[in-house]
């Protein structure tokens, strides 16, 4: 479902001359529906940036990101906007929403947004917030007036709404108490029982251990080992 083949990635830095900085080389790997890949490695080496190469917010060099049949790495933009609608999800550790919609409306978007009905959407997103401790006087008020950790869980919720065949997931349990974590964790077996293919950032090694089914270090992906 997520297929990775000899993917490079460098960054030109224009205030300083055009140098090019190659900051991946080489980089494959392959996760199968209902598993799930925990990146591995040191800070610096890269698990964020293949994280953004999967998901299309960077532009790969080289090499072919396959989610599916399509290939990130050539997509036209409409392309990945509507894999992102359908098929990859992706939770990050900040949420950014429009100010003022509510907190419901945000986290049903994303099943609007397949054609799902509203009230059965806004039903998900009542059970999501629910599961995830957000008071329900709350649902109905802006995220962006929440504390950290109640937009951390905010973001999980709207992650997890619709059933992405694929997820990357960016530190889904950092800064949560033990409840929460245990909930999230939950979702994340759940979603790897439906057949979804999860690649994720996991700094807390117990949640890493519980959910991932193997590891891959990104630090083999670094130009001078690739090289």
């Amino acid at each position: 479902m997520i297929e990775l083949n000899n993917v490079s990635k460098s960054f030109t830095l224009h205030n300083q001359g055009s140098a090019v900085i190659p900051v991946m080389e080489g980089a494959s790997l392959k996760v199968a529906p209902g598993e799930c890949v925990g990146l591995v490695g040191a800070s610096g080496a890269g698990k964020s940036t293949l994280m953004r190469l999967i998901y299309g917010n960077y532009l790969a060099a080289s090499g072919q990101i396959l989610i599916g049949d399509v290939d990130v790495a050539q997509a036209e933009p409409r392309e990945i906007l509507a894999l992102r609608r359908e098929t990859l999800g992706y939770v990050s550790q900040f949420l950014r929403v429009v100010p003022r919609v509510p907190t419901l409306d945000v986290v049903a978007e994303p099943l609007l947004a397949v054609g799902v009905d509203q009230a059965k959407a806004r039903d998900k997103a009542a059970s999501l917030l629910a599961q995830l401790n957000i008071p329900e006087r709350l649902w109905s008020l802006s995220p962006t007036t929440f504390s950290g950790g109640e937009q951390q869980r905010v973001n999980i919720a709207r992650g997890f709404a619709y059933e992405y065949p694929a997820m990357l997931l960016d530190e889904p349990t950092a800064s949560l108490d033990a409840k929460n974590r245990a909930t999230v964790l939950g979702l994340i077996n759940a979603a790897k029982a439906r057949g979804a293919a999860i690649v994720g950032i996991f700094h807390d090694e117990a949640a890493r251990e519980a959910v991932c089914d193997r590891f891959i270090d990104v630090t083999g992906f670094s130009p001078q080992v690739a090289a």
